[in-house]
């Protein structure tokens, strides 16, 4: 007599196929969808986007690092330079502090021998004002160390004087892990020297 159900074996067999076809199924299914994650993930990396002040979304195309680089290098120079030699009896704390981290040991030296030269406490004594006018470096970004020169021009206000001044310095440049907001270019002063300081007559 012919049963009227199936042999159990091949209830099985068909049980088997069914669960290869789901298990192969989902495997291409994640497969699929980790090569579309990973190309939209590369597609991301290549566009950033900026909020405008009117709320709008602006693609901003980014560079490889090495193209940013002579950018970088610059804005890091005239952040130290600002931060180093823009200062009052108000601000010199924080902005010497930060400055010091935008530098290794050579800039910490030229910090402790100004302090020693009693430059700091005339600032605190006449209330003076030092205000960076300009900053203008030049920097070979072919092979690290990044060799650097900087002319900064800066004036000293003494209430009813007020002095300019040009600052020629050199140093190098290295490559070193970012740190927010302390060192946001991931570089580092080496090497730094003040070559030269003359005052200046304005231009009339």
């Amino acid at each position: 007599m012919k049963l009227p159900y199936k042999n159990i074996y091949d209830v099985l067999k068909l049980n088997r196929y069914i669960t290869i076809t789901v298990t192969v199924t989902a495997l291409l299914s994640s497969a699929f969808s980790g090569v579309m994650v990973f190309n939209m993930y590369n597609k991301a990396m290549k566009s950033a986007f900026a909020v405008n002040t009117d709320g709008s979304v602006i693609p901003l195309k980014l560079v490889s690092q090495k193209e940013n680089l002579q950018v970088e290098a610059l804005s890091h120079l005239t952040l130290f330079h600002k931060y180093f030699y823009g200062i009052d009896d108000s601000n010199y704390e924080s902005n010497l502090e930060k400055a010091l981290w935008l530098g290794n040991g050579t800039v910490d030296n030229v910090y402790r021998q100004k302090k020693a030269d009693g430059v700091y406490n005339r600032i605190l004594q006449y209330s003076l004002v030092q205000k960076v006018l300009s900053v203008e470096s030049q920097v070979d970004v072919k092979v690290e160390p990044y060799r650097f020169k900087t002319v900064t021009v800066f004036e000293v206000n003494r209430g009813s004087v007020i002095d300019r001044y040009e600052l020629v310095s050199t140093g190098a440049l290295i490559a070193v892990d970012r740190n927010y907001p302390m060192n946001t270019h991931g570089l580092l002063i080496t090497n730094y020297f003040e070559n030269s300081l003359k005052k200046v007559k304005d231009k009339e």
